[in-house]
């Protein structure tokens, strides 16, 4: 009697639970159903795309990050909270910060990245990231301490002219109000620079007409408790601000820096087109951490609707190499591009639409709850934003 094939799932988040998702589903042989673990530092999953819909209380936790016990219950993937330590290649073995070691005969690293805050000094004592649900609840607890002070005017600083950026800038604007005062720093000479015309547009414009001052070609110098260094053309001047947020760069997880695998110009872990790592077929590798060019050749951005699409791949992947089939090559499909713009203002460009305003903040509303990673999820969410509005009336 052979033992049970282990498969070992490194990350939460869109690449890992969904691959773990896709893994449960697909129609193992009885004999030789698989032992998935997936394991990640938090208890929560993150839909991250909806994380800022909690600065602004539009949305409440349980929605957006839901436990994984609850996401997956009754599929038969054991969850472990815990961090990755180290990672044996040769040995097949993977070191938790607990202790623990999980072996495996496949394994998914989809650990994804974090925010550097070592870049410029003074960014890791004094401004805060924005990438996890710890992130969002020190932002919230900051703007309730501001708010509750007799300040005249909030002054923040969003460091970063990207799609996370703007939309922070959007969401904070809006929570302040005529307190607010609002600055996106750029580097670049344009923010959104990867982004549709008209999304960029729409975004320049909601910037405007929430008064977000944009400081571009602009870089941070420093930053400390009350000010923020910038220089803009040689020139540099010292602005006095409450919050600074930085949204800049990614930097990968230690443990997977660590691992001797091939690496593409971007320091990525270089993979073939059916997402496996270059002479180590067992392992997979997705989102954040791979350097991913699908079966056309086309460069993948690492992005929540690419690992998504990535996780479908990786799961049928394995299920085809532990059942000896075909296993198939990754072809990516750009499915649009949406922005949040404010509690009720979106954009949207895709799929043959362009949208702005309400109706690109309901159709990105409809189009999340649709990816959100369970039906039984999707449904509570669904009934909760349906009855929302019925209970906000009564409760008048």
């Amino acid at each position: 009697m052979t033992s049970r094939q282990q498969i070992c799932i490194l990350g939460g988040g869109f690449g890992g639970l969904y691959t773990a998702l896709r893994l449960s589903k697909l129609p193992w042989p009885k004999a030789e159903i698989p032992e998935i673990v997936l394991v990640d530092q938090q208890d929560r999953f993150l839909f991250s795309p909806l994380l800022y819909e909690l600065v602004t209380g539009e949305l409440q936790t349980w929605e957006v990050a839901p436990p994984y016990e609850e996401l997956l219950a009754n599929t038969g993937i054991r969850f472990h909270q815990s961090s990755v330590s180290a990672i044996d290649l040769e040995g097949r073995q993977v070191t938790l910060g607990d202790g623990a070691t999980l072996a495996y005969d496949r394994l998914v690293l989809a650990l994804g990245g974090e925010t550097p805050m070592d870049w410029v000094p003074g960014v890791a004592e004094h401004a805060l990231a924005f990438r996890s649900l710890d992130d969002a609840n020190r932002l919230r607890e900051r703007l309730r301490i501001l708010e509750a002070s007799e300040a005249e005017k909030i002054r923040v600083a969003v460091i970063g002219g990207g799609y996370s950026g703007v939309e922070l800038a959007c969401k904070l604007a809006e929570r302040l109000g005529s307190r607010g005062r609002l600055r996106l720093v750029e580097q670049a000479t344009e923010i959104l620079r990867t982004s549709p015309e008209h999304n960029r547009q729409v975004a320049l414009q909601a910037l405007s007409d929430q008064g977000v001052w944009l400081d571009l070609e602009t870089t941070v110098e420093s930053v400390t408790e009350n000010s923020l260094s910038l220089k803009y053309r040689d020139q540099i001047d010292i602005i006095p601000v409450e919050l600074v947020l930085w949204t800049v760069g990614v930097k990968m997880n230690p443990a997977v820096e660590a691992l001797s695998l091939k690496r593409s110009d971007r320091n990525r872990i270089a993979i073939t087109s059916t997402l496996q790592a270059i002479d180590h077929p067992e392992v997979f590798a997705l989102g954040d951490v791979a350097e991913c060019l699908d079966a056309e050749s086309q460069q993948v951005p690492a992005s929540a609707q690419a690992a998504m699409q990535q996780a479908d791949y990786v799961g049928w992947n394995i299920w085809a190499s532990l059942t000896e089939r075909p296993l198939l090559p990754f072809r990516y499909q750009h499915l649009g591009e949406m922005m949040t713009l404010g509690t009720d203002k979106a954009t949207l460009t895709g799929l043959g639409l362009q949208l702005e305003g309400e109706m690109a903040h309901i159709a990105r509303r409809l189009a999340y709850l649709y990816r959100m990673p369970t039906l039984d999820h999707q449904i509570r969410v669904g009934l909760n934003w349906i009855s929302k509005p019925l209970r906000d009336i009564l409760s008048v």
